[in-house]
């Protein structure tokens, strides 16, 4: 007896043929899907409205609504849909019309049923992947998004949309946490490769020995424990994106390796004599002083040179203090969501604190604080209560100077945040700030000194 197993889904047949779509249901039952017929084109897209189908077979020769306009208000109303056209009167002509409007494919009566049943598996598996993959898309656009109003957002978005469509390779800049590799997602998303793949790798986190397999990939036996040949992330992002994050962590020798990819898009695996030539788009990024790193002899000023044909810098979030309630509000519905968690709100409080802290791990910081916040709140609304400690007494919001117990206490407080927040607007340049406080240099340093203010260390 035929084990069938689970169901394949249920499928639309759509002939004004009694005796075709019986036939058809058969077949379909037979093989375990669950066939739904419609006599007519009107029929046929109600029922599509209903939902649920995995594909439909439709006939082009129908009175009233013939299968044409039919094909084309599905592909308008439900593009994902797989449909399969079927015709006594098959040319090619109306096969290729047909295509172009987006049918999966063209059946010519009489029918095969072997090969309707090949094309309707091939047609279902299409529809269940674009569905995959659009809902994929769909959850990671949720945690790849630039949110914010500043200007420095507005003119990221701009950079981005002017850039994603060319062929350059990009460089970006900025500390750890801003979003370096949310950036480089956009600007592969709103290429012409948004449909290949975006490789990611991190520099930083591959030991130095084995990086150059990493990237170029090995032939068996190439070294002790490559028993199997192992395509590297070059030849897995030929056609789409790779995004090499941390480069300034990248060894000299295999910078070398990295710079021939990009000059001439060919490379031989680890243990190889084949020249493998592949398409990949660059995008790179570091929070290190690339020309420093030049000028000490670590980095290849050539490898720069091809790798910044453009820069981006990525400001930190102190520098858009603005977008710090909107990107607090933005995680706290995606993490609802999430975790399946009814929709909480921010209180002001709570957001006058973060407002108020000086988020040295940036973006990541303020997404893994409200992820945290979202789970262990026990109401509907997010308190001061349950802020996990920040900076000292930066859950008070801007009132916590007037509970300093002396004058001189308040003096010293207050004049302190107020230094430390025009230093990191001016990402710490003494001379600019002192510029635009109206101060002396030197007196801004002594104030700096008296206060305990100390610039951030370098990444």
């Amino acid at each position: 007896m035929k084990d069938r197993g689970r169901g394949r889904g249920r499928v639309l047949i759509v002939d004004d043929d009694a005796g075709v779509r019986a036939m058809l249901r058969k077949v379909l039952e037979y093989e375990n899907y669950e066939p739904v017929e419609a006599a007519a084109g009107a029929e046929a897209l109600e029922k599509v409205r209903e939902g649920g189908f995995g594909a439909v077979l439709l006939d082009i020769k129908m009175p009233g609504m013939d299968g044409m306009e039919v094909l084309k208000r599905l592909v308008e109303a439900h593009p994902g849909l797989p449909v399969i056209m079927i015709s006594g009167h098959g040319t090619i002509s109306t096969a290729v019309e047909a295509t172009k409007l987006g049918a999966f494919d063209f059946l010519e009566k009489p029918l095969d049923r072997d090969r309707v049943l090949l094309t309707l598996r091939n047609a279902v598996s299409a529809g269940r992947l674009a569905a995959e993959k659009a809902s994929l898309e769909k959850e990671l656009c949720k945690g790849f998004e630039l949110v914010g109003g500043s200007e420095a957002i507005g003119n990221l978005k701009r950079d981005i949309d002017k850039l994603a469509p060319t062929r350059a390779s990009i460089l970006l800049l900025g500390e750890n946490g801003v979003g370096k590799g949310v950036v480089a997602r956009l600007i592969h998303r709103r290429s012409d490769r948004a449909g290949e793949r975006f490789v990611e790798v991190s520099c930083a986190a591959i030991p130095d020995d084995l990086i150059e397999s990493e990237l170029m990939g090995h032939e068996k036996g190439a070294f002790t424990g490559a028993s199997t040949l192992k395509p590297g992330k070059f030849e897995l992002a030929d056609g789409g994106t790779i995004f090499l994050d941390e480069i300034g962590d990248m060894s000299p020798r295999v910078q070398a390796k990295v710079l021939r990819v990009l000059e001439e898009q060919e490379f031989e695996r680890v243990g190889g004599t084949e020249t493998l030539r592949v398409d990949v788009r660059v995008i790179a990024a570091t929070n290190k002083n690339i020309p420093d790193l030049i000028a000490k002899g670590e980095f290849r000023e050539d490898l720069y040179f091809r790798l910044n044909t453009v820069t981006m810098n990525i400001p930190p979030l102190r520098e858009r203090r603005d977008d710090i309630r909107l990107l607090a509000e933005h995680f706290t519905r995606i993490f609802c969501d999430t975790y399946g968690l009814k929709p909480k709100s921010v209180a002001p409080e709570v957001l006058r604190a973060l407002e108020g802290y000086s988020w040295p791990g940036n973006v990541r910081e303020l997404r893994n604080i409200m992820e945290r916040m979202v789970i262990t709140s026990a109401g509907d609304v997010i308190t001061p209560s349950d802020l996990p400690p920040l900076e000292a007494a930066v859950a008070a919001g801007p009132d916590r100077f007037l509970e300093a117990p002396t004058y001189d206490e308040f003096r010293r407080s207050s004049e302190k945040a107020f230094l430390e927040k025009h230093l990191a607007a001016n990402r710490w340049n003494i001379s600019r700030t002192a510029e635009r406080l109206g101060m002396q240099r030197s007196s801004l340093y002594k104030k700096m000194s008296a206060l305990g203010i100390n610039p951030p260390e370098k990444e």
